[in-house]
């Protein structure tokens, strides 16, 4: 497997990546296919993305992230998907270290993430803990009646705790 940047071919890997199983609605693969749309067009632009390959080639993940606005060194991962077939193999650990790499080497501080408390979603936010992002904030009833918002940060400056993943050796920091 490898990482890359988005390039304008993945536009229908991503969408079809975004369908392969029932995680997203159809409103959330609009929105994230706007965000693609935008990083094709404009690669240095408000939005980023980075895709993983599998060894035959086919893209099985993406992350979509930027700048926040108005912050000086923060930046938020909007999206971050696995094709159904590709989960479980690391892509999206790998993604997530390619993306904190690129964004400490330009000097970003802290990564933020949103997700929601859904059971469904509960997967999603033990593979960012383990990662070492903590919840930081949450927004009762958000999204709708009993679907709070949680918002998960990492600080990329910091000493890592233990156990924690160091994105820039891609390896897991015991002490």
């Amino acid at each position: 497997m490898r990482t890359r940047r988005l390039a304008p071919p993945d536009h229908s890997f991503v969408a079809d990546l975004l369908r392969s199983d029932e995680t997203f609605v159809e409103e959330e693969v609009q929105v994230a296919m706007e965000l693609i749309d935008s990083a094709i067009r404009d690669p240095e632009g408000d939005y980023r993305a980075l895709v993983c390959e599998d060894d035959a080639a086919l893209v099985v993940g993406y992350a979509c992230f930027g700048r926040t606005p108005m912050t000086q060194a923060t930046c938020d991962l909007y999206w971050l998907a696995t094709h159904r077939q590709a989960r479980g193999r690391g892509v999206g650990t790998r993604l997530v270290l390619a993306m904190e790499a690129e964004l400490l080497g330009a000097g970003m501080r802290t990564v933020r993430v949103e997700t929601s408390k859904l059971e469904a979603y509960g997967a999603a936010r033990a593979f960012y803990a383990r990662l070492g992002y903590r919840e930081v904030g949450r927004i009762p009833d958000f999204y709708r009646q009993g679907d709070d918002l949680i918002i998960l940060a990492k600080r990329l400056d910091l000493p890592l705790s233990l156990g924690q993943v160091d994105s820039s050796r891609g390896a897991q920091r015991l002490a």
